[in-house]
């Protein structure tokens, strides 16, 4: 009796056994576009696989040849001949599901693992963002995702990375023309994100040169008019002198000019009708050109003088 009974707990310990390697689930998750390998741990060899997906064969290895695969999996997973490992490349939201694996030895004994898969959307792009205290920078990252993420950070300057999702340097110690870069990571997928430090401060660099640019331009635009006013002004005075001053001149006569009227009338000044019929023709057409050049205002005429005097009023 005792003997039957050994034997019939045996069974049921075995069974047991069987049962918890079936029922025991291990969740897992993966990214949608992404390869996913199940995390499979054996140190034993195994002489065949096999996979199954909600209860279908999905690959299966026999000990010889290739692996062969089977409905969704086929032409997109691999399976691992020394661990029994499956990878599955470019996951789809129709790869949720529970996966069991069962591994054969060479002493015709298995092993159950199963898992359940859950397809995740990919994390967004992380965020960088600076507060800025009296003392310190502190440095925030942010991704959107639906499981906790593995952040870190590298910062110009600064050998040291920073396993957080956010961080604190002193203000002393931030070179502002370096940057800062953060990392997220889950499992094999891993995006990034980088700022150039100079924003974390906005009176330096680029801030301050384009505040300083626009003064600039501000005072160019209230100057310049004002200089080429000024310049045009001066210019126009000075011509106007030029040509007053050329008016002035045409009045005078040369004194060479004095001498030839003497010498025609005598050694007598006056009666230029006389003079100026006894003139050469080169010094007659050079006084023309003269007259020509001259303002009506500026020319006094013979006429109007001798009516003065007879006047009496010279």
């Amino acid at each position: 009796m005792k003997l039957v009974a050994l034997r019939g707990l045996e069974k049921l310990l075995v069974i047991g056994s069987f049962l918890a390697h079936i029922y025991c689930e291990e969740e897992v998750f993966g990214i949608s576009g992404e390869n996913f390998t199940f995390p499979v741990k054996s140190d034993k060899k195994i002489n065949e696989a096999i996979w199954t997906k909600n209860k279908d064969k999905v690959a299966e290895w026999e000990g010889q040849g290739e692996p062969t695969y089977f409905n969704s999996l086929q032409d997109r997973s691999l399976l691992n001949k020394e661990s029994g490992n499956l990878t599955i490349f470019g996951l789809e939201n129709s790869d949720n599901g529970t996966y069991t694996l069962e591994l054969i030895f060479n002493d015709r004994k298995s092993d159950f693992l199963t898992f359940r898969l859950t397809v995740l959307a990919p994390p967004s792009e992380p965020q960088i963002g600076c507060n800025l205290s009296d003392d310190n920078v502190m440095l925030t990252c942010a991704a959107d995702f639906q499981k906790p993420l593995n952040y870190s950070w590298k910062i110009t300057g600064i050998a040291t990375t920073f396993w957080v999702q956010d961080v604190v340097i002193r203000k002393g110690d931030v070179d502002t023309g370096g940057k800062a870069a953060c990392f997220i990571e889950y499992f094999e997928t891993k995006k990034s994100s980088e700022i150039t430090l100079s924003q974390c401060f906005p009176t330096y660099q680029g801030y301050g040169y384009q505040k300083r640019s626009r003064h600039g331009l501000i005072a160019a635009l209230l100057v310049c008019p004002g200089v080429v006013g000024t310049g045009l002004l001066i210019y126009l005075f000075k011509r106007k002198k030029a040509k007053s001053g050329t008016g002035g001149a045409d009045q005078r006569n040369t004194p060479d000019e004095e001498e030839i009227k003497n010498e025609v009338n005598g050694g007598r000044p006056g009666n230029d009708n006389i003079a100026a019929s006894m003139r050469p023709p080169d010094i007659e057409d050079e006084e023309t050109e003269a007259a020509s050049g001259r303002g009506h205002e500026d020319i006094v005429e013979p006429a109007s003088v001798a009516e003065d005097v007879e006047d009496g009023k010279c």
